[in-house]
């Protein structure tokens, strides 16, 4: 005879690795949290002035 089962506990364990597999593939849609995008940006932008404050020349039209 084959080995005894409990149907219930396999039914939820198939539901939550479907529901697994679904937050992984929006993890990879959805990327990171707004908190960190918005943390990412402001230090690409803090960086970008720094950077630019120590230029030796401007790019400036001339007048």
């Amino acid at each position: 005879m084959g080995e005894v089962i409990n149907l219930r506990q396999a039914r939820k364990a198939r539901e939550r690795a479907a529901k697994e597999a679904l937050a992984t593939e929006n993890r990879i849609a959805f990327g990171r949290p707004k908190k960190a995008r918005t943390l990412q940006e402001k230090r690409k932008v803090l960086e970008e002035t720094r950077h630019e404050g120590h230029r030796l020349e401007r790019d400036e039209p001339e007048a």
